[in-house]
This record gives structure tokens, C-alpha cells and sequence, in this order.
């Protein structure tokens, strides 16, 4: 075997697999290990910090390519043949673990995250080293726990497992690459060319004058754009329904007629074809009573997690990825990344071996109703790469539980509750369902009463997990043909919009983007890939959307800004607009993964139609009303004139607030914070019109020893043409 190099993906998980074995000593950049159980002589564990290695930019294959320019498109280097390059900050890390690999290492351990990520983060690092020709094997496990690192590296997989994986990851690398660097100059310079056209500026509110277009991201940004539109455009219609309050000897309740209506004259029609007046004497005609009952939710996965904590918490999906990131780095829940509901049988026998050390450490008491696997949770043929997100064998100490911050704590026990569901009773309960015979006309009613609260007892704080059928009002004692007197009544309502999507919905939305796609060969793609993105890339695109200024989240709810409805309306009609596109990448890199096709063959496919997009863009721009938008987009961006060149209009510049005058000489500005404080929009309108503002709170003192109020004020200095901020102390 010779020395082995084990290359981790970062410090923290290179430190985690020092923690299995014996004889380890830290150096500068690595470590080494003496441990005969695993290596007959020294190992070297190093790492990098995620991408050690990132694809050069276009000026590195042309000097021509640096600046864009339409002549200059398509961007794609001779035969396709991307090349890396190491970031400054990152050079110094790069040469140990290259000198490592070169030098040191016989054969090598790839221990990156395992996925198809970490697949290609690992072999892009051998490429950019010149270590390819070495022996490879790959550590595959799903927990950093000490027993399944020592399990993992007893049973190493062939590292043509691991290359496939980074061959397809790297078809989809380049594929984007080619697809950004042609789309993003290509729908920007387009853009800007028809503003100028029509004498206009094509500078955006926030200082920008181009777009980032992806063949992930742009689709996506379509989505909530088609929600946005749909959202604006909907006309609010009447609504009939007709309702009976029954009155009982022991109380009474509210029955419905089947269906809703457009008119009101249709209700009546009804009423009179069957001569139903406002009051009617009746019977209960008929009258059933089921038990039914209810298993919990299915386990964790990535997407659930992120859907469950939005809900509850409003936690963003990057948010709850980074959190559980942390918490399978201190050894307390699976692997993040996953796309599956589902665990093995192994899993399964060690959860049920900790069921009661899991409920002391959540403070739950429940008899264990399903000992044995369901099928619904565990079921090996369901799991691929990784299991659902469950508890590890580690069972923290109080102590370790309250060193955790508050999102870890709450993701930590959301992922252990949800996991002890899967032994708890059923949640039962008695349906009880209604009907009322009036002169032909059936009225129907449903009530509910609670029998055993089961699995759910685990979240009796969670408003959420009920549902419109579990509220079902209590029906009073009822028996089957007793009287009862019924007074018609119409209600009338309006229809509603659709709300807008929440950070946690953009995630589903993703997932099931193929129920909006026409084309039924690329819906059942869609279902079968889990639609656009993957579990582990759904969070960094939405990030990506916000860095952009496409989306702003306002009280959790995702809005697209002036800027993302323009780039939305110039690609409107291409395929950048569908997740069309992301349905046949998805399938051919999958069969890239498998060996079944040829990196080769998607990239000259990529290169088809990126040439195709750079004829045919000018007919998308072409019929957009870009211009009007843009005017639109910068009046309602301004906050005031600015009070130093008095024609310039004041607007949020992303780090700063600023004149949008800056072309003409005025360089005024106010910064986002002060003195520890964010200034709002509010706050720097009062300062720009009023000079200064009411009291503030929260100010923090330079000593850092607490916090003081005051109001600001801004003055115009006179010889810097700036403003000047500060505080505006009562004189003594």
C-alpha cells in the first residue's frame, strides 16, 4: 500500500478523521498519522477549503475575452478544455496539499464530502497537482462519528466510483460555465443596447448595468415571476355557497351544499326548483362514525427540513444547510446533503437500540408502538448515496446540548423528534360525518374529536402540524332521524389570489417544477431528477438570487424586484425561461454518472445551444418593455434629492446610500451603518429632508460597554462636497 494521503474536504472534517485513530500529531496545513490497524506506514490527512481550485476566467484562454463585447461571443476555449487555477488566498494551502500528493503520497484516500460535489472538488485538486496517474480509493460515509470513520476506511470503495461521479459533476461545472459567461454578456449588452436606443440610461437603482443569467437560476427567477405575475393580474370573482344552520336538541351546527357558485340566481334557481324556504323542518338523514388514525411524517431530507424550518422559524434554506452542516460536524445528525426520506435497516437497529436515550434527551415519554421497520420509513432500495437526516449513535450531554446555538438546538431536536414519531402510536381520532336531507337538497357536515394524540403528542407546541381537516368543528350528540329545524342561509365571498412563495416553499416549488412544464417527456425527467437544482445546490441558487437583486424576502415571503421582472421579460420565450433545459441536463449528466454517455458529447450539445441563444436573444429583447421598466425601477428606488448637488436622487447602492449623480462629479453619500447601528431607509429620508431624526436607539459606545440614544444629524462639508454624519447631542 505504501503512504497514504487521505484529502478531506475541509479542517474541521480532516480533524474528524484524526479523531479515529491513533498517533496523531498536527502540522502546518496537515497531520500525520502512525496507526498500524489501518496503514502500514505514515499517513498524511490535508484538506482544502471546500473549491481549493476554481475554473479560470474567459481573459485566461483570450485577452479578447476579457471585456465583453457581442463580436466577441460564443466564449468557449478550443475543444472545450477548461483549465484551474488556485485563488490567492487559498495558494498557500494549495502547495502543502500538492507538495503532500507529490511527494509523499503512493496511493490516495479521497475523503471529501460524499457526493458528487466533493466528488469533483477531490479530482479537480489531482488534475491542478498533476496526480491523476496515482491510485485512488474513496471513503463513503454518511457520519463523522469515530465507529463509522473506522468502518468507512475498512471498507474503501474503487475510486472509478468516485471518478464517474466527478465526470458527471464536472459536465455540469462547464456546462453552467459556458452558459453564464455567453448568457450573462449576452442578454446584459442586449438589454442595455435597446435602453440606449431609446435615448435612455441603462444604469439600474442599484448602481448595475448588467444581468447574471444560469441555467439553473434564470428558470427559477421565471417561476417566481410567473407567481408574481399571476398574483397581480388575478381579478377577485364572486363566490355562492349554500349553508344551513341545523339546529338539534343538544345544539347546533353549520351544513354545506355541495359545490360553490358564480351567481347568486343560480342558488336561488335551486331553492325554488325545489321550494326550499328559509326555514324548513328536517331530519338528520344519515349519520357514520370512523375510527381513523394516521403515521407520522416520513424522516427528514434536506428539502423537508428546509421546508419545515421556513415554516416555523422563517429560517432561509442556506441558513438551515449551514445549521445542520455544523451539527454533523459535532457529531449529531447524518449527513446534510440528502434527497431521500428513507433509512436502511442498519440505520434502523441503531436508532431503535438508542429509542431510550433519545427520549431523555428530548424529555418525551411514549410506548414504543412499531419496534420492527415500516416500509414507510425504512427501505434500502429507496437509498442511494445517502440516507435521511436522523440522529447519529452520539447521544450529547446536557451540557453539549446547551453549548449548541438556538438554530442548532431547534434544527437538532426537530430531526430527533421527528425520528422517535416513527416508533409512537398513531395519531386517532373519531370522524364523525352528517347528512341532512332538505326537499332533495343534501347538506353535509363533518366534525372530529381527538381520541389518541400518538406521534403528535412530540409536537404538542406546533400549531402547524394541524391541518384544515383536523380544525373540523365539534359536532354536538347527534342520532341518526331526529328532528332537526333548518334556517337557509347564501354566503357570499370573493375568490382569492395565490399567496406568494415563502423562502421554504421556493424549495418544493423547485423540486416539483415539473408539474408546470407542457412537454411530457420533460415532466417525467423532471419527477425522476426532483426538478431543478439538487439538495445540495436549491439554497446557494436562491442565495444567488438575492445577491443578485433579482428577489427580496419581505416577513418570509419572496418578491421579484424591478430588476429580476426585467431580465424575466427579456428572456421570456427562450428556453432560459423553462426548466426544460435543466430536465434533459439532469438526464444526460445522470447518464454521464453511469457511464452510459459521454462527457464529450454534452459539451458540444452546450456549445449547440449557446450558439443558438446568440441568435436568437435579439428577438427576446427585442419585444420587451425594457426601457419603460427601467424608468419605472429608478423612480421607485429614489429616496429624496440629494441636498448637495440638488438634481441628483438619493437610492440604496447596496453597501451605501448615494447620489445617482456620481457621473456628474456629486460623490454624496451615507453609509448603512453607524455606530453599530443599520440605518434604514426612513432614517436617512428624515436626514436627507429634516437634517436630522428623532431619537435613535441602540447606539453602541466605542468602549463596548453597553449602548446609548440620541438622534443624528448630516451636514453638507463644504470643501469635500460630502455629508457629514454624527450625533445631534442636547446642548448642556
Amino acid at each position: 500500500m505504501g503512504t497514504v494521503l487521505i484529502l478531506a474536504e475541509k479542517p474541521s472534517q480532516a480533524n474528524a478523521y484524526a479523531d479515529a485513530f491513533r498517533n496523531t500529531k498536527k502540522h502546518n496545513g496537515y497531520i500525520t498519522v502512525e496507526d498500524s490497524r489501518f496503514f502500514n506506514e505514515t499517513a498524511y490527512i490535508t484538506w482544502g477549503f471546500g473549491h481549493l481550485v476554481s475554473l479560470c476566467p474567459p481573459g485566461h484562454y483570450d485577452k479578447k475575452w476579457e471585456r465583453w463585447n457581442l463580436e466577441n461571443l460564443p466564449i468557449i476555449p478550443n475543444d472545450f478544455n477548461l483549465e484551474y487555477y488556485v485563488p490567492d488566498e487559498k495558494i498557500e494551502q494549495f502547495n502543502i496539499v500538492a507538495g503532500l500528493l507529490k511527494d509523499k503520497a503512493d496511493s490516495i484516500i479521497i475523503g471529501t464530502d460524499s457526493d458528487r460535489e466533493g466528488s469533483l472538488i477531490a479530482w479537480s485538486i489531482l488534475e491542478k497537482a498533476g496526480v491523476l496517474n496515482k491510485p485512488v480509493k474513496r471513503l463513503w460515509i454518511n457520519s463523522l462519528e469515530v465507529d463509522e470513520i473506522q468502518k468507512g476506511f475498512k471498507n474503501l470503495k474503487d475510486g472509478d466510483f468516485c471518478k464517474s461521479l466527478a465526470e458527471e459533476a464536472s459536465a455540469r461545472q462547464f456546462g453552467d460555465w459556458a452558459v453564464g459567461m455567453n448568457a450573462s454578456p449576452l442578454f446584459s449588452l442586449h438589454i442595455q443596447k435597446k435602453i440606449k436606443e431609446n435615448g435612455g440610461n441603462a444604469v439600474l437603482p442599484d448602481g448595475s448595468s448588467s444581468f447574471s443569467v444560469g441555467r439553473v437560476q434564470t428558470p427559477t427567477l421565471y417561476l417566481i415571476y410567473q407567481r408574481q405575475m399571476e398574483i397581480k393580474n388575478f381579478k377577485p370573482m364572486p363566490i355562492f355557497e349554500l349553508m344551513a344552520d341545523i339546529n338539534v336538541e343538544k345544539g347546533k351546527f353549520v351544513a354545506k351544499y355541495n359545490g360553490k357558485f358564480d351567481k347568486k340566481e343560480d342558488i336561488q334557481k335551486i331553492l325554488s326548483e325545489k321550494n326550499i324556504q328559509s326555514q324548513e323542518n328536517t331530519s338528520i338523514t344519515k349519520l357514520t362514525k370512523d375510527l381513523k388514525q394516521t403515521k407520522s411524517p416520513k424522516l427528514h431530507s434536506l428539502s423537508t427540513l428546509q421546508t419545515k424550518a421556513n415554516k416555523k422559524w422563517k429560517y432561509s434554506p442556506s441558513e438551515v444547510l449551514s445549521t445542520l452542516q455544523n451539527l454533523y460536524e459535532k457529531k449529531l445528525t447524518t449527513y446534510p446533503r440528502s434527497d431521500t426520506n428513507y433509512i436502511t435497516e442498519n440505520e434502523f437497529k441503531y436508532l431503535q437500540a438508542n429509542i431510550d436515550n433519545y427520549k431523555q434527551i428530548a424529555n418525551v415519554e411514549f410506548e414504543v408502538a412499531f419496534p420492527e421497520p415500516q416500509k414507510r420509513y425504512v427501505d434500502g432500495s429507496k437509498v442511494q448515496e445517502h440516507f435521511a437526516v436522523v440522529p447519529t449513535k452520539t447521544i450529547p450531554s446536557s451540557d453539549k446540548i446547551n453549548q449548541l446555538n438556538e438554530k442548532e438546538r431547534n434544527l437538532y431536536f426537530e430531526v430527533l423528534l421527528n425520528t422517535l414519531a416513527m416508533f409512537a402510536p398513531n395519531y386517532k381520532y373519531e370522524e364523525t360525518n352528517v347528512e341532512v336531507d332538505i326537499k332533495g337538497a343534501i347538506f353535509k357536515a363533518s366534525g372530529k374529536v381527538e381520541v389518541d394524540k400518538g406521534w403528535k403528542a412530540l409536537f404538542s407546541n406546533e400549531s402547524e402540524e394541524k391541518n384544515d381537516k383536523e380544525e373540523s368543528p365539534r359536532l354536538p350528540m347527534l342520532t341518526e332521524g331526529e328532528s332537526a329545524v333548518a334556517n337557509i342561509k347564501i354566503k357570499e365571498s370573493v375568490s382569492k389570489p395565490k399567496s406568494p412563495y415563502t423562502e421554504g416553499q421556493l424549495i418544493n416549488m423547485m423540486k416539483t417544477c415539473g408539474k408546470t412544464v407542457d412537454d411530457e417527456e420533460a415532466q417525467k425527467i423532471l419527477k425522476d431528477t426532483e426538478g431543478v437544482g439538487t439538495s445540495a445546490t436549491r439554497a446557494n441558487i436562491i442565495e444567488t438570487l438575492k445577491s443578485q437583486k433579482y428577489i427580496e424576502v419581505k416577513k418570509n415571503n419572496v418578491h421579484v424586484t424591478k430588476k429580476g421582472e426585467i431580465l424575466c421579460q427579456a428572456v421570456e420565450g427562450s428556453l432560459l425561461s423553462k426548466p426544460d433545459m435543466t430536465a434533459q441536463w439532469e438526464k444526460f449528466l445522470k447518464q454521464i454518472g453511469t457511464g452510459e454517455k459521454k462527457k464529450r458529447t454534452f459539451l458540444t450539445n452546450i456549445e449547440r445551444f449557446v450558439n443558438l441563444l446568440i441568435e436568437k436573444t435579439p428577438e427576446y429583447v427585442g419585444g420587451a418593455n425594457i426601457q419603460g421598466m427601467i424608468i419605472e425601477a429608478q423612480e421607485n428606488s429614489y429616496i429624496s434629492t440629494c441636498p448637495v448637488c440638488k438634481t441628483g436622487k438619493f437610492t440604496d447602492k447596496g453597501k451605501f446610500y448615494g447620489c445617482n449623480n456620481y457621473s456628474q462629479g456629486c460623490k454624496a453619500s451615507l453609509p448603512k451603518q453607524f455606530a453599530g447601528k443599520n440605518l434604514s431607509v426612513n432614517m436617512v429620508k428624515l436626514l436627507l429632508e429634516k437634517g436630522k431624526t428623532n431619537k435613535l436607539k441602540g447606539f453602541k459606545k466605542k468602549d463596548k460597554t453597553g449602548t446609548f440614544d440620541a438622534p443624528l444629524r448630516v451636514d453638507i462639508n463644504k470643501e469635500s462636497k460630502n455629508l457629514k454624519i454624527g450625533f445631534d447631542f442636547a446642548k448642556k
